[in-house]
């Protein structure tokens, strides 16, 4: 082959490998949009299929709900409301008035009865009340409520596609709780008080509206389609980042650059849930529901996807940091240098006393990215298979991995025998 010939062979050849390498980035940057894009809907879809899938996650979310003093005020109130709008008070002056009139009674007399109507409704309406919130406040109201809730967990079916029947239930604009077993208490308790005409109280509207909003059944709709693909969602979006980093020409940065955006994404999130409590409390009437108690209700509800969120963006952060401390920058290899004479210091210290680990030490010296990668996949695996991990959860994966490779840092170096430090902590490595 000529000099001529082979100039052009090597200018074919760099040219088919630039061309290679941009498929590869711009294939990499389109899987990279793609689970940008899909990441915030993951979670959500995460979330929703959890709720409807798990029993004890849902009684755990609306528990709550039972707790909160405005909502506990509400129910009192309402309650208490009608079950006094269902005694006719004027009806029961006014028969003592006629009884007063036929036994000859003095007019003045007649007319005081007649005028007992008012005092005697407040009367009323403060032992009712009084009443409504012992049963309401009290720990047998949560238990009917989470009772309610496990024995029919179509509640959270109910809610998010309007099917199914329990103690909460989703009307055409609303999410209303029925409390018929509490009503019936209350008139129990109200008879055992005293007051015997309780016990022949009609039958009130037993529901008390939660939320009332217009666009309920555009969220419900969105709820179905999310609770569809709630169980694979989350996969596609790991095997697309895991698929960008494979395929990036750099699986450094492309892994860093993965964890900034999910990140960023995540905080996106963080913002429309803030966006949508406020829309969602605009949206609430006050003669619906206080707005004290409506935002209640919304952050209890959605609590656990706040948390999920803020896991994933911890998560995120987290991957991005070590992707960073593992590249040629200064700082990075200053802190890979830094624990590197670390624990090859208090390895050799420990060998110098006569703790050495001989063979053990040097196999785990000379498999250094072998025991760090089982160590990061260990914690990897642990959040995988956590049910529902916290930021806290994160956290004490990351101090136990950091634990174990310090450990192991220690051992390697407590062989006995000199090793040079690891060429990462005396250069940069290659980029990817």
């Amino acid at each position: 082959m000529s000099a001529a010939e082979r100039e052009e062979y090597e200018r074919l050849r760099k040219a088919a490998h630039g061309r290679h390498r941009r498929l590869r980035y711009a294939a990499t940057s389109v899987l990279l949009l793609v689970a940008f894009l899909l990441a915030p809907l993951a979670v959500v879809a995460a979330w929703v299929d959890s709720e409807v899938s798990d029993t004890d996650r849902y009684v755990q979310t609306v528990a709550p709900i039972a707790t909160e003093p405005s909502v506990q005020n509400t129910v009192t109130d309402r309650l208490t409301t009608r079950v006094v709008d269902s005694v006719d008070v004027a009806a029961f002056t006014d028969a003592i008035g006629r009884t007063l009139q036929r036994e000859g009674a003095p007019p003045q007399v007649v007319q005081g009865a007649e005028a007992l109507t008012g005092p005697l409704k407040s009367a009323l309406t403060s032992a009712v009340h009084s009443v409504v919130n012992k049963v309401v406040t009290s720990d047998r109201f949560a238990e009917v409520w989470d009772d309610a809730n496990r024995r029919a967990h179509a509640a959270v079916v109910k809610v998010l596609t309007g099917e199914g029947n329990s103690a909460i239930q989703a009307g055409t604009d609303s999410i209303d709780l029925n409390l018929g077993t509490l009503i019936d208490e209350v008139k129990k308790d109200l008879v055992d008080r005293g007051f015997d005409q309780a016990s022949k109280i009609p039958d009130v509207d037993k529901t008390i509206t939660l939320l009332e909003t217009d666009k309920l059944n555009e969220a419900q709709d969105a709820m179905r389609l999310l609770d569809v693909v709630g169980t694979w969602l989350p996969v596609v979006v790991l095997a697309l980042s895991a698929l960008a980093v494979w395929s990036g020409p750099a699986h450094r940065v492309a892994l860093m650059s993965t964890a900034i955006g999910i990140g960023i994404m995540m905080i996106v999130l963080l913002v429309g849930l803030a966006v949508m409590r406020s829309v969602y409390l605009d949206s609430v009437p006050p003669s619906a529901l206080p707005r004290n108690a409506a935002a209640d209700i919304y952050d209890t509800f959605i609590r656990f996807l706040r948390n999920s969120t803020v896991t994933v963006l911890v998560i995120a952060v987290i991957t991005a940091l070590a992707a960073f401390l593992y590249g040629p920058s200064r700082p990075s290899r200053w802190v890979r240098s830094t624990a590197a004479k670390g624990t090859g210091a208090t390895g050799r210290a420990m060998a110098s006393r006569g703790l050495r680990t001989g063979g053990t030490g040097r196999w785990l010296a000379t498999h250094v990215k072998w025991t760090t990668g089982i160590a990061i996949g260990g914690g990897a695996l642990a959040l995988v298979l956590w049910n529902y991990p916290t930021p806290g959860a994160v956290a004490l994966v990351l101090g136990i991995v950091v634990l174990v490779l310090i450990v192991l840092g220690v051992l390697a170096a407590a062989s006995g025998t000199e090793r040079r430090p690891p060429a990462d902590s005396r250069s940069a490595p290659t980029p990817g």
